[in-house]
């Protein structure tokens, strides 16, 4: 009895409430994301005996991912590529934050916010579609560059190879970057700037001295936000990438469902897991340490 009036004492304390407040989202993402990964890991250490599953404990998919040249080189590619997508986004996204956050009236920042948001009314798959009329042989970015004279035949690379899935990627997750750029941007204090050109420094040193360095912190966020889901994404390597711009996650795709080898499939998402996860945290410590070194 003293023990069932103990917890119903703890329940209503503050910390008992919020337990009582997360305790369904918990459940949820442990049955949900928590359990399935957990799966995907015991997995990656078993062996696949034609239809059925040997459960032996073994490190070899792990020794065949690290040494065979087809993982490695499709690992490099993915990271490469997601490098190169998470570069040109901030890069674009960055001046577009810069515009509406100090040239753009305060009452009109919400209406260029919807503005910026309105790709996200298509469907992703729809958008990458679009990229691939586009970028197509016979396709509008070809048919204007000939027409205008610019070029005498169709441009072959910037479809089906690494450099479709760059331009549709970089385009698809622009969103992702522009918004946490923008609200750094917004924490800064203007008074800050006038100070240092009322100290004599131009415009452009004081972006470069002042406002670049404040808005790091949401430029790394806004990194790691494009960089984590762009690795492991395979809708667009699949439709707009052709064999030059196959990523790690079409890979597991055929190694789960077209060569039947389950595990070598969870080996390899564990290991693009890992590597993620290790630039992720490179990443995450930096923005911290840049913050404790400004604050």
């Amino acid at each position: 009895m003293s023990q069932s009036s103990g917890f119903s004492k703890a329940l209503r304390t503050d910390a008992g409430k919020g337990l009582i407040l997360i305790s369904p989202t918990a459940l949820f993402a442990i049955l949900l994301l928590a359990a399935p990964l957990t799966s995907i890991v015991l997995l990656s250490f078993w062996t696949q005996n034609f239809l059925t599953i040997d459960r032996t404990f073994t490190l070899a998919n792990y020794s065949e991912a690290l040494t065979d040249p087809l993982y490695r080189s499709l690992m490099l590619r993915s990271v490469k590529i997601s490098l190169s997508v998470t570069a040109v986004t901030v890069l674009l996204a960055f001046p577009i934050a810069y515009f509406v956050s100090f040239h753009v009236r305060p009452s009109r920042k919400s209406l260029w916010l919807f503005l910026i948001t309105i790709p996200f009314w298509t469907s992703y798959l729809i958008r990458v579609f679009l990229w691939r009329v586009i970028l197509a042989y016979d396709g509008p970015v070809n048919g204007t560059l000939i027409g205008l004279g610019v070029i005498d035949e169709p441009l072959s690379w910037i479809l089906y190879n690494s450099n479709a899935v760059v331009i549709t990627l970089a385009h698809a997750f622009a969103p992702f970057a522009i918004l946490p750029i923008f609200v750094s941007l917004e924490k800064i204090d203007r008074s800050f700037l006038e100070a240092a050109q009322d100290l004599g420094e131009t415009k452009l040193m004081t972006f470069f001295r002042v406002t670049l360095p404040l808005a790091v912190p949401g430029v790394l966020a806004a990194a790691l936000i494009v960089m984590i889901p762009t690795v492991g994404d395979y809708v667009t390597p699949r439709l707009v990438g052709g064999s030059g711009g196959t990523m790690i996650a079409n890979m597991i795709y055929a190694q789960i469902f077209d060569l039947n080898d389950r595990p070598m499939g969870a080996t390899l998402a564990v290991g693009g897991m890992i590597i993620v996860g290790s630039i992720a945290l490179a990443l995450v410590l930096l923005t911290r340490r840049w913050t404790r070194a400004r604050s």
